[in-house]
Formats: structure tokens, sequence, C-alpha cells
């Protein structure tokens, strides 16, 4: 019986050391339990404060590439981008969300962690005047980050931002 108590509570012990984000061993970068919403959800949290969106095949299939979906986006992402529409009170247009056709990892677009916005002066002087320029990415983008911690990367013809959360909502 002294053994089972012992290995129970060294269990426990290990599972707080190690579980994402709340351990000492978690890092920052460490993925979460995360809220996915529906397409439908998305663009109502989007219409509520003027976010418009568009696709260049006019479709919101999240298995067409040509389409713009926000199937299984975070919902964190979504409030995000009404944090940055309400704080810079400039346009923003989606113009890429959870469909495929982006490049893959963990905090992806197909994962629901990223955004794409159309380039407008507006917009990208917020960006570059309010949040810290962090140097470029291995893909040469430059970046800033917010202080909430969501990458903004200049793409050239458009801005991915990488929320890993609601960015103060």
């Amino acid at each position: 019986m002294k053994l089972r108590s012992v290995l129970t509570a060294l269990a426990l012990v290990l599972g707080a050391l190690f579980a994402p984000g709340f351990g000492v061993l978690a890092t920052a970068t460490d993925a979460h339990a995360v809220t996915k919403i529906s397409h439908s959800t998305a663009t109502s949290m989007f219409r509520e404060v003027g976010i418009t969106w568009s696709s260049s095949g006019g479709c919101s299939d999240r298995y067409n590439s040509t389409c713009t979906s926000f199937e299984q986006l975070n919902l964190a992402s979504a409030q995000g981008a009404q944090t940055l529409k309400r704080a810079s009170g400039c346009a923003l247009n989606i113009t890429g969300g959870t469909e495929t056709g982006h490049a893959s990892g963990t905090y992806s677009h197909w994962n629901g962690y990223k955004l794409d916005y159309s380039k407008y002066t507006c917009i990208g002087n917020y960006i570059k005047n309010t949040f810290t320029y962090i140097g470029v990415r291995g893909d040469g983008a430059p970046q800033w980050k917010s202080g909430s911690g969501n990458i903004y990367a200049d793409e050239g013809n458009h801005w991915d931002v990488t929320y890993y959360n609601c960015g103060g909502c």
C-alpha cells in the first residue's frame, strides 16, 4: 500500500511538471487546448466589428486552396482579429484562413492559428508603429510582435498573423 501511495504522488508531481503550459518544464511555444469555431460563427464575429473577407475563388471550402475558410478557426484567432480591428480602427480584409494550401506546422493556418490580411497603409502603419520589430523570419518576411505575443509578418502582398491568444480581448 505504501508503494502505491508513493507512485501516485510521483505521478501527480511529474504530471504537474510536464503539463503543457502549466508545468515548470513547459515553454511559451507549447500548444494548448484551444476552442475551435465554425465558419458561420467566425463570420458573425467578423461582421460584428466590420471585418471583411474575400477569396480568389469566391468560396469558403476548407479543402479548396482558392477559398477563404474559417472552419476550425481558433476562437482566440477570431477574437484577435476583432481586437486588432478595434484597436487600430483600420479596415481589415481577411484573405486567408484555415483552408488548405498554406505552410504546415503546429501554429499554422490549417490548425486555426493564422489569418492573412490585405495590405493597407492604415493597418501597416498601425502594426509597425505599435508593435516591436523582431527581425526577419526564415523566409525573409519582416516580423513584429504585439505586447500579447502575437506575430505579424509582412509577406509582401499581405500580412500573415499568428495568434497565440486573443490579443488582450
